[in-house]
């Protein structure tokens, strides 16, 4: 099987949004408590433009920190499950390498779990222009920490049959993304958050089925798969629940 491209990955969730919004885990209060820290400001009153939106996950939790919120999302699917699931909040079509937003609108930008599919010698020019001065641009990931046993061992079973776990191929998200600036203005701060959820076994199988490793190798490789992981992990946890821990990894950098 040829390598799925960037671009494939990138789309496979519109297919995928309800399983995506069902599933995916949120963010702890700590996170943007975090947020407000390192880049000086509340988000209680603030302009936040959350790009590559999904479905809404990371937009909800800023709004009801206060900020007036705007999302932004490229993707069909994703855009049509935010409408249906949060009608009362503004939505528009894009994405971080063409943001359809005025020049100096913004006070932050963030990007939950997606500057990873930016390209940012275009998306790093495109948040200078449009963050406020003084404006703070914030990026964070939930990632797979391999302290715990089980979930190295998972995430090593996923690489054998599909390549790295995706949470854990995002645990280096931070640091290209600090290494990826081509404008040099991007002074970044760094901060690991853990936190963790307890979830049905089924729960965390269409948790890790949403994500775009599994979405682009099709539905008879995936559901293969995630049934040998559901006995493996019965076997694990005999009462069916799972403690899923993360570390979100959060990098905020601040305009001149």
């Amino acid at each position: 099987m040829t390598a799925p491209s960037h671009a494939d990955r990138a789309g496979s969730f519109n297919a995928a949004a309800a399983q995506y919004a069902a599933n995916r885990p949120s963010y702890p209060p700590t996170l943007f408590d975090a947020i407000e820290e390192l880049s000086g400001r509340p988000l209680t009153g603030a302009r936040v433009i959350d790009i590559g939106a999904g479905t809404g996950i990371a937009t909800t939790l800023l709004r009801r920190r206060g900020a007036e919120v705007l999302a932004v999302e490229p993707g069909d699917g994703m855009a049509t499950q935010f409408r249906r699931a949060h009608p009362d909040i503004p939505i528009v079509r894009g994405n971080g390498n063409n943001l359809p937003l005025a020049t100096a609108s913004a006070d932050f930008l963030t990007y939950a779990q997606a500057w990873h599919w930016t390209d940012p010698a275009h998306s790093v020019p495109e948040a200078l222009r449009v963050l406020r001065p003084g404006g703070a641009l914030a990026l964070w990931w939930n990632t797979t920490p391999l302290d715990i046993a089980w979930h190295a061992a998972q995430a090593q079973r996923i690489e054998r049959r599909f390549g790295l776990h995706p949470a854990v191929e995002q645990n280096g998200s931070g640091a290209r993304a600090i290494l990826g600036d081509p404008t040099g203005k991007l002074d970044f701060i760094r901060r690991k958050v853990r936190w963790s959820r307890r979830v049905p076994v089924d729960t965390h199988l269409a948790n890790i089925g949403s994500h775009s490793i599994f979405l682009v190798h099709g539905t008879e490789a995936s559901t293969a798969f995630l049934a040998e992981e559901r006995q493996l992990l019965l076997n694990a946890f005999p009462d069916g629940i799972i403690e899923e821990t993360y570390d979100v990894d959060l990098l905020v950098a601040t305009t001149p």
